[in-house]
């Protein structure tokens, strides 16, 4: 039997979603909960993987088992054992081929900006102490629209084939008090949205033109982006799949 895992968790506490030695990850935390339910040892896979602080509304992992669990009960079971900061919000019965990477025809992320000094909310936001011009930053992040190149908003060091990504949506919005980057495509590559939120601050701050923005797009050079946005204040919000991979009635986009 696969199933698939519906997952929200709080980064604040982790050493991101990979399991790795010597750290404290998320995986390593459902593996651990699912082993102690299956009294064998079950690996997850994930939809991707979130950097050190990094939250997650909705990640996505798949696992294997002989057991016939039912989904509403492993998840009951599972939040009994896993701390607080992590949370099965749903678990689904898959085809047993379903992949939680490979399947999945959509991500989303969103990026929390706040403008005015608060106690509140320090490790889900990024204060930022200028005035930013939003105006500006959606006329740039308009441009990011499409499918390119992004390897100027991809960390040096990483294995991918390419740096092709098609970004379906790039957009500043007001929630509030908070400014809220939200980002959708079809991947995307290590440390690109911080790195494309640090750029577009500069932007909003009149350091960089919308044209300067577009030029470091067709640099492909890392260098020629602007620092990376600090990591507590990004959320994986949305990882969708075929409806026709799940056995529980497509029930996994909603």
């Amino acid at each position: 039997m696969r199933y698939f895992l519906d997952i929200s968790y709080n980064g604040t506490n982790y050493h991101g979603w990979q399991i790795q030695p010597n750290a404290h990850t998320v995986q390593a935390e459902i593996q651990s909960a699912l082993s102690k339910m299956s009294r064998a040892e079950t690996a997850i896979v994930g939809s991707g993987r979130t950097d050190t602080g990094v939250h997650a509304r909705k990640q996505v992992a798949h696992f294997d088992t002989m057991q016939n669990w039912e989904p509403s009960q492993l998840a009951y079971k599972l939040n009994a054992i896993l701390p607080n900061d992590v949370v099965i919000n749903k678990v689904h019965l898959v085809k047993d081929d379903a992949h939680a990477r490979f399947d999945a025809v959509e991500r989303g992320y969103e990026y929390f900006l706040r403008m005015e000094r608060s106690p509140f909310g320090l490790q889900e936001s990024l204060y930022v102490p200028y005035k930013l011009d939003v105006e500006l930053m959606n006329q740039a992040a308009s441009k990011l629209i499409g499918k390119q190149d992004f390897e100027s908003f991809s960390r040096v060091k990483t294995e991918v084939n390419n740096f092709i990504c098609d970004l379906r949506k790039a957009e500043f919005i007001w929630r509030g008090d908070l400014l809220v980057f939200e980002v959708k495509a079809d991947r995307f590559l290590r440390g690109m949205i911080r790195a494309l939120v640090g750029t577009l601050i500069d932007v909003g701050r009149g350091k960089l033109t919308p044209e300067d923005f577009v030029n470091i797009i067709n640099a492909k050079d890392r260098k020629a982006a602007g620092k990376a946005a600090a990591p507590h204040g990004l959320f994986l919000t949305q990882v969708d799949y075929p409806e026709d991979i799940y056995l529980d009635f497509g029930e996994g986009k909603r």
